[in-house]
């Protein structure tokens, strides 16, 4: 009863406190939802703790290159060959060789799926709950295939309809059939894999051979993941298989390097070999901001609660002259703060249950919120610990004085309180600015890599697989494409320019260090890839139709020149697997992986046989038109293939998907900071206002004007927000330029962005304390004066 009354006699300060409060608890609880996903990415596998992927180190004359796909044959050999490894398993993605599958039933409809080729030990290996078939026994036969939930009851009707018919896949051309000898439950949310149907190894196998790609220990591309026995520790493991490679081809000079799979999503990055930190960073950053705006808003009650000390210092006197003791008095405080803390986060509760599906739309995620006894600890600690936290000061603070100090007033406002409310003010605004100026890195950063000249022309451009008839007939393929209305321009290719591609070392040239072995990635196009692209040609000529034997030419980038060190590329001759070529070209180093990495070295061979994608330019401002005509001729050309297409620009996209949710749910965060603080901002404006009245009728009566007596009230907040400007942005800076190092090509940072950000928070400042400073200024001074 005592807090309600208290609550009711302070109307103002218990509504800004109540939003405030519900306000950072409601932020808190969500990127604590947030983050408590991230953290169990890929946990759930029974043998999380002995489950490693193995990586390769290339090691390059400039850095250590480390790479996810390894040699075709390295899962069986380990298994054989090293009595520590349990399990070994080969999982080959077919989105390296092509953006989906085509599959069937018979003469059924075709359907498009994601799948991924693997070993017959995957499904004990990664805990996929099977709804029907054996873990041990679904990949076996050499004709296997194992269905999705979704995807057998899409084709077949239902999982148990499946089971063991026949089902005809093909991809890039390529075609043959299988088995369904399993239906596996649909993927977790918290799973990086996600597929909708595992094939056998064997028909990697030969789909390798039917491309001419080959079965050799210098070729990459399958993952390898390995169960460990358990008495093996990660660096026994990685010193056992270290140089592996080298046993089966002494000429590679590749190094093994196991990681524990599960730290991959969180610790995805790799520094001259070594594991760093990923994504791990954003978990960081937005844990750090939960607990900013947390201490935000607990800040507010703080001050709010010493700057309203005078109207309760007489009640505190009265009851200590009565008898009450000050751990009474201490407890009765921090019950105030506990219940109003108690009812912040019951209006907490119902901001998250409205805010959580837009929530999960802008994370990407598919959080639920539920009362299960986790999660009603978590909100009742946060509720505990908030009260606590935010009336532990005023506790202690108001129930110190003695009856004496008390009514001889100098317990009032004195010069400690004063500088304390200000120096928590300050704080506030510091943390806030450094969240604005965060966000304009973010966002000038991700502007930076969406306008930066690639190298190449990614808007206005689809890419789709190349099968059925177009890839039997790919060459009349394109020139039909390229006559419909709002096409430019079309080609093929082995790669969409996006992501890490096919590599090779073997190349030689003219003055080659026989010790060099640089990685160079590999482009195969038909004619006009270069064109379609819109590459840039610096030195030489691009690939003709009108000339003979241009399949024994070739094209480099810049960066490939700089690495083979010719000073005379045109005309040189090289030599790529055995066969000589002659450059006929240069063009501008491009980029086909995200900007966290160096543009590597890179080959252009015309090479239409060994293409996957058909890549068509479309004229800017026909899109509609041009994309009609091309779905219609498709289906007309390919009958019974669905027309999947994609834009490259949005594929771009996808490559910086966790930057452009961190720049996202970081300018909701630094915009609720803000506006935390300025609700404290106000209240204590408010404070000042009134425990100035007397004051301001008295220079209204002496001719101030309305607008001087804003100033001077306005004066000490400024100054406050002007400390906090100044402290916050060297930090900033700091982190800032932290967080663009961690990629090869960012911005510099500009001093406007600490301008503006410190403009911006002085300004929003301005606007809180002005309004409450111009309505207490234009009291007429009659009422300022009066009595109470």
């Amino acid at each position: 009863m005592l807090a309600l009354r208290s609550f009711r006699r302070n109307r103002s300060s218990f509504v800004i406190n109540l939003i405030g409060l519900s306000t950072g608890i409601t932020c808190a609880v969500l990127i604590y939802f947030w983050v408590n996903s991230e953290m169990q990415m890929d946990k759930f596998h029974q043998q999380d703790q002995r489950l490693y992927k193995v990586l390769t180190n290339q090691y390059l004359p400039e850095e250590i290159q480390t790479w996810h796909s390894t040699p075709d044959m390295l899962a069986k050999a380990l298994a054989e060959e090293i009595p520590e490894v349990e399990m070994s398993v080969l999982v080959m993605p077919a989105s390296e060789f092509g953006d989906s599958f085509t599959l069937s039933a018979g003469n059924a409809e075709k359907h498009k799926a994601g799948g991924q080729f693997a070993s017959a030990d995957f499904f004990k290996v990664f805990n996929f709950p099977l709804v029907a078939g054996d873990p041990g026994q679904v990949l076996k036969d050499k004709k296997s295939i194992v269905l999705s939930e979704k995807l057998a009851t899409t084709i077949f009707g239902s999982p148990q309809l499946a089971m063991g018919k026949r089902l005809d896949w093909s991809l890039i051309g390529y075609q043959d059939n299988a088995v369904v000898t399993g239906v596996y439950k649909e993927l977790p949310m918290h799973s990086t894999q996600q597929f909708d149907f595992v094939i056998t190894q064997e028909a990697w196998f030969s789909l390798s051979e039917a491309i001419d790609r080959g079965i050799h220990w210098d070729n990459y591309g399958p993952r390898t993941f390995l169960v460990t026995h358990e008495y093996i520790t990660q660096s026994e493991l990685s010193a056992k298989i270290k140089n592996f490679l080298q046993t089966k081809n002494a000429q590679l000079t590749a190094q093994l390097l196991p990681v524990k799979f599960s730290s991959l999503y969180l610790f995805g990055n790799f520094t001259n070999g070594q594991q760093q930190a990923g994504r791990i960073q954003y978990v960081r950053l937005f844990s750090i901001v939960a607990l900013f705006i947390l201490a935000i808003a607990c800040i507010n009650f703080m001050n709010l609660s010493t700057a309203r000390a005078s109207r309760r210092i007489k009640e505190i006197g009265v009851k200590k002259t009565i008898g009450s003791g000050r751990k009474v008095l201490i407890a009765q405080f921090l019950g105030e703060s506990i219940i109003l803390s108690f009812a912040a986060m019951a209006l907490a509760l119902v901001f998250i249950a409205f805010l959580l599906p837009q929530f999960n739309l802008v994370t990407g995620k598919n959080l639920s919120f539920q009362l299960n006894l986790a999660n009603s600890l978590l909100i009742l600690g946060i509720a505990l610990a908030t009260g606590l936290i935010a009336g532990s000061y005023p506790a202690f603070y108001l129930s110190k004085f003695s009856p004496s100090m008390i009514f001889s007033r100098r317990a009032s406002n004195s010069h400690q309180e004063v500088w304390l409310r200000k120096g928590l003010v300050v704080f506030q605004f510091m943390l806030s600015i450094i969240l604005i100026v965060g966000v304009f890195i973010v966002y000038q950063q991700l502007d930076f890599i969406q306008n930066k000249n690639l190298g190449y022309n990614k808007n206005n451009v689809i890419y789709f697989d190349k099968e059925g008839r177009v890839a039997e007939n790919q060459e009349l393929f394109l020139q039909k494409v390229k006559q419909l209305p709002g096409i430019k321009n079309a080609s093929a290719a082995n790669t969409n320019l996006i992501g890490q591609m096919s590599s090779t070392m073997g190349i030689k040239w003219p003055g080659k260090d026989e010790d060099a072995h640089p990685t160079f990635e590999t482009v195969m196009g038909s004619h006009e890839m270069i064109e379609t692209m819109q590459m840039k040609i610096l030195e030489g000529r691009s690939y003709s139709r009108v000339r003979n034997n241009e399949e024994d030419k070739i094209i480099f980038n810049q960066a490939a020149i700089e690495t083979m060190g010719l000073a005379e590329p045109i005309g040189a001759t090289v030599t790529i697997w055995g066969e000589e070529k002659t450059i006929i070209g240069v063009v501008e180093n491009f980029h086909f992986q995200s900007f966290y990495e160096n543009i590597r070295p890179a080959v252009l061979l015309l090479n239409p046989n060994h293409t996957m994608h058909m890549l068509v330019r479309i004229e800017a401002g026909k899109e509609q038109e041009a994309l009609a005509g091309v779905q219609n001729f498709y289906q007309e050309f390919n009958p019974g293939y669905p027309f999947n297409y994609k834009f490259l620009d949005q594929e771009y996209q996808q490559l910086y998907e966790a930057e452009q949710k961190v720049s996202i749910i970081s300018r909701y965060f630094a915009g609720l900071a803000i506006i935390i603080s300025c609700l404290g901002l106000f209240g204590l404006a408010a404070h000042t206002a009134e425990r100035r009245i007397k004051e301001i009728g008295i220079r209204k009566i002496l001719g101030a004007s309305v607008f001087g007596i804003v100033g001077l009230l306005s004066a000490n907040f400024t100054k406050m927000v002007i400390l906090a400007i100044i402290l916050a942005l060297p930090i900033s800076f700091y982190f800032g330029q932290q967080w663009l190092d961690n990629f090869a090509f960012s911005i510099d940072l500009q001093w406007w962005y600490f301008a503006l950000a410190g403009l911006l928070a002085l300004v929003i400042a301005w606007l809180t304390v002005g309004f409450q400073t111009y309505k207490a200024a234009k009291v007429n001074p009659t009422h300022c004066l009066k009595e109470e």
